[in-house]
């Protein structure tokens, strides 16, 4: 079953100490007439603060999911182009007759939004106003049990975004070394017992392939032990995904983008929920807004090639207690903004 958007929807968080997309009690969400559900996108008014749509921008929503972002840009009068990689969150998208009244103001592709650069050279040659990446994984992925994100009900160990990819979850788990299964829990998941537990998957396998969710969940959990209000088994599940779906890599891929799509003027804004996202986001940033750069052996700073941006926010955006007090998922959320300046700096 697929869960498709009448107003909105929202990314469900990734593990960066508070939240998790395994977390899901269902609050917020009702199915009736078209199987929709109904949830403020994490951090909606900050987003659209620092992306300031308006008639005449245009803005890609390029992690676009349920499109509860998109929507509230289209209703301020911008143009949004949007990018999703999963083809059944894009049916839902171009299903929505909320969204199709907007007309041609609204497009949507399916693409990785790594490959941002040939979308917006397709749709948008003379640049763009606002670039939004809201990372982290969309509900409708999360509830729907054969696509094996979710700790909650049995599917296939799969895990792919883009069921055209190759790699699943079944791949890593029962043909990833040991010592590569431990760096990915440990770096992605930041699983303490990241060790023990790929210790423990190579031994489990060698009689019995994984081949199921919850098989795989009750391997990790004997390791783990229960305890806490999260799944034992989410940090590494959490890994796994973002590996099957090389996340860090995408971000990288589009943030790299940005500078070349912008319009001078042009806003920049990511939404993340992953301390390694969060940390490649605020590196970007940081570099490519500083005017000049330092090195211990040279005599003086030198102008910096790369200066590109003026930061927005100097700290990340969190979200504030109304938010919080009706979507808890927020509290992982972090939100950094930076604005395209012209002439590459100047």
């Amino acid at each position: 079953m697929v869960w498709c958007l009448a107003n909105y929807s929202t990314k469900l968080l990734a593990v960066s100490g508070l939240g998790h997309p395994f977390l899901m009690s269902g609050e917020g969400m009702r199915e009736g007439g078209g199987g929709d559900f109904h949830h403020r996108p994490v951090l909606l008014e900050e987003a659209l603060h620092y992306l300031a749509p308006g008639a005449g921008r245009t803005v890609v929503d390029a992690t676009l999911g349920g499109a509860g972002h998109t929507l509230a840009l289209l209703q301020r009068g911008a143009r949004v182009i949007g990018i999703e990689r999963d083809p059944e969150a894009l049916a839902c998208v171009q299903s929505n007759t909320d969204l199709q009244a907007y007309g041609e103001a609204f497009e949507s592709r399916r693409a990785n939004f790594a490959e941002i650069q040939g979308v917006v050279s397709d749709t948008a040659p003379d640049g763009v106003d606002g670039i939004l990446l809201d990372l982290g994984v969309s509900s409708h992925q999360l509830d729907t049990a054969e696509r094996g994100f979710s700790l909650r009900a049995d599917g296939p160990l799969d895990m792919r975004m883009d069921p055209g990819e190759q790699l699943t979850a079944a791949v890593v788990v029962n043909t990833w070394g040991e010592a590569d299964l431990a760096r990915i829990f440990h770096e992605l998941g930041e699983e303490k017992r990241s060790r023990a537990v790929a210790r423990a998957i190579v031994a489990r396998r060698a009689s019995r392939p994984f081949e199921r969710t919850l098989d795989l969940a009750g391997c990790v959990a004997g390791v783990v032990g229960r305890g806490g209000r999260i799944h034992p088994a989410t940090r590494v599940f959490q890994a796994i995904r973002m590996t099957v779906n090389r996340e860090l890599e995408s971000l990288q891929e589009a943030l790299e983008a940005a500078p070349r799509l912008l319009r001078p003027g042009g806003r920049l804004v990511v939404i993340s929920f992953h301390s390694g996202e969060d940390r490649i986001v605020k590196r970007f940033m940081k570099r490519h807004s500083a005017a000049e750069i330092d090195r211990p052996e040279w005599p003086a700073p030198r102008p910096n090639p790369e200066y590109e941006f003026k930061l927005l926010t100097k700290r990340a955006v969190v979200a504030r207690e109304p938010e919080l007090a009706g979507n808890p998922r927020a509290r992982s959320a972090k939100l950094r903004a930076a604005e395209r300046l012209g002439g590459g700096g100047r």
